[in-house]
C-alpha cells in the first residue's frame, strides 16, 4: 500500500504529522511511566490479549509489563505511514531502545507494526505489534555510573527519568537514584 487513499496533500500532511506525534507521545509516556497517557493513546475499545478490551485493561497490562523493567529510552526513527482512508492508516515504526533489565543494560532494535484510526478528529492506536530485530547486553550499565552532576560533568548518571513525577508515582518506593527498588 502506498498511501494513495488520501489524495488531498494538506489532509495527507496533517494526518501524517498527527500520527507521528502519536508515536512520539507513546515513547515519551512509556519512558516516563505515564500509564494514563499511554492508555489514552489507544482507541477506547482497544483489544487487550484474547479476553479483555478497553483502556482500563490496557493500562493494567502496561503497568504489568513496565514493572518488569527499570529505565527505558525509546528513540523513534524511521516511520512509514500508509493512509488507507480519511480515518484509517497503518505504519511501521523503527525504534532503538535502551532498557534496564535488573543489573543489565540492553540495547534493542525494534519495529512496531501499527494500525491507526482517527476517532473524533484524533489519531489513535488500534493495535501496536512489537517486533524485535535484536536485543543485546551493553558492556556498561550507565545507571551504575557516578552522578554526572550536569553541567559539571558530561559523563555519568543523569537525573532522568527519576525526577519525573509520573516516574516517582509509578515507583513510589524508589531507591536513592530514583529507580525501582
Amino acid at each position: 500500500m502506498t498511501g494513495d487513499a488520501v489524495t488531498d496533500p494538506v489532509d495527507r500532511l496533517l494526518a501524517e504529522a498527527d500520527i507521528r506525534q502519536l508515536v512520539a507521545r507513546y515513547a515519551v509516556a512509556a519512558d516516563r511511566r505515564d500509564m494514563d497517557t499511554l492508555a489514552s493513546l489507544f482507541v477506547t475499545d482497544v483489544r487487550v490479549g484474547r479476553d479483555a478490551t478497553g483502556r482500563t485493561a490496557l493500562r493494567q497490562d502496561f503497568e504489568r509489563q513496565f514493572r518488569s523493567i527499570g529505565v527505558s529510552i525509546l528513540n523513534v526513527g524511521t516511520h512509514q505511514i500508509d493512509l488507507l482512508g480519511p480515518d484509517d492508516a497503518t505504519g511501521h515504526v523503527y525504534c532503538r531502545a535502551e532498557i534496564e533489565d535488573g543489573d543489565r543494560w540492553i540495547h534493542q532494535a525494534i519495529r512496531y507494526d501499527d494500525t491507526y484510526r482517527r476517532e473524533d478528529g484524533t489519531w489513535l492506536f488500534v493495535r501496536r505489534l512489537h517486533k524485535l530485530f535484536y536485543g543485546a547486553e551493553a558492556a556498561v550499565n550507565p545507571l551504575h555510573l557516578e552522578p554526572a552532576e550536569w553541567p559539571r560533568h558530561h559523563d555519568g548518571r543523569g537525573t532522568l527519568p527519576f525526577e519525573d513525577p509520573t516516574w516517582r508515582a509509578f515507583f513510589p518506593t524508589a531507591d536513592e537514584r530514583g529507580g525501582p527498588a
